[in-house]
This record gives structure tokens, sequence and C-alpha cells, in this order.
């Protein structure tokens, strides 16, 4: 009966994989194929992005980007704009695949949540909240997410192989 229910969850976590999987990938294949993402432009977009972003940044109580994700934004992603245009774009594809097959399901799930969570920080809405809320169950749900994907075979490997090296 348990083994039932894991698969009946497996379902339904394989829909919200599917669907977040899409939505990253196909993000992310419009940045790749996009010179202003990772051509001989690359950085062009991202800064635009960030600026954007700090134009949203105000003081009072409820700015839409806060004061220190401003200074983030200032200190660290503008100076490195062109590391971060490829590291968004290859990313999201990359998470979107790893969803889709249900390949290191946690670990894609978190970076997924990483980075939405950095979109809504810089006062982007879209799907963001949405695809975080469905990150956020797939990490409760463990390895029962990846269950009907990769992670059912490659996963027991892992752990084998590391409890024989300890």
């Amino acid at each position: 009966m348990e083994g039932l229910q894991r698969e009946n969850l497996g379902i339904l976590w394989l829909l919200i994989r599917l669907w977040l999987g899409y939505e990253w990938l196909s993000s992310g294949l419009e940045k790749v194929g996009n010179p202003a993402w990772t051509g001989e432009s690359a950085g062009t977009a991202v800064t635009g992005f960030l600026k954007g972003a700090l134009a949203k940044a105000a003081e009072g109580p409820h700015p839409e980007v806060h004061g220190w994700y401003a200074n983030l934004i200032n200190s660290i992603a503008l100076p490195n704009a062109k590391l971060f245009s490829y590291l968004v774009s290859f990313g999201e594809v990359l998470v979107g695949i790893a969803l889709i097959l249900g390949l290191f399901t946690t670990f894609a799930a978190l970076i997924g949540a990483f980075m939405n969570l950095n979109y809504l920080w810089a006062g982007t809405s879209s799907t963001n909240p949405e695809m975080l809320v469905l990150q956020l169950l797939l990490l409760t749900a463990g390895p029962v997410a990846g269950i009907i994907g990769l992670d059912r075979f490659i996963l027991p490997v892992l752990r084998e192989r590391f409890r024989r090296n300890k």
C-alpha cells in the first residue's frame, strides 16, 4: 500500500516537475540563443535587468527592491554582469533539464528556488511566486519528488557508493 501511495504522489511530483522544468528550460533557451545574454554582447541584457531593479529601489518601509539587495547588485552583480549573464542562462537550462528528467531533483529545485528568490528580490513578479512555492514543495517531498525519474535509479547507486567509501 505504501509503495502505491509513493507512486501516486510520484505522478503529482512528476507533473509539477514537468511544468517547472518546461518554464526553466524555455526561459533559459531563449537566453542561450540571445547574443545579449551569451554571445558577443553578453552581459547587456542582465545589466538592463539589474539597472531596472535598481530603479525600483527606494527609501521607505516597503520598496519593491530593498536597499541591501540594491547594494548587492551594485557591488557584485553589475561589475560581473557578463559572468552572471552566463550563470543565469545556463543555470536556467540545467535546472529545467534536471527537473524534467528527475535528475538530482532536490538540488535542481533548490537552485531554481534560489533563482526565483533573486528575481523576486529584484522586483520581478511574473510566475516567480508560483514557481518558488512549487519548488519549495519539491524540496519538502525529498526523494519522492524524483521517484518517477532518473533519481529512482541514480540515488540508490550513489548512496551505496558512499556507504562503501566510509
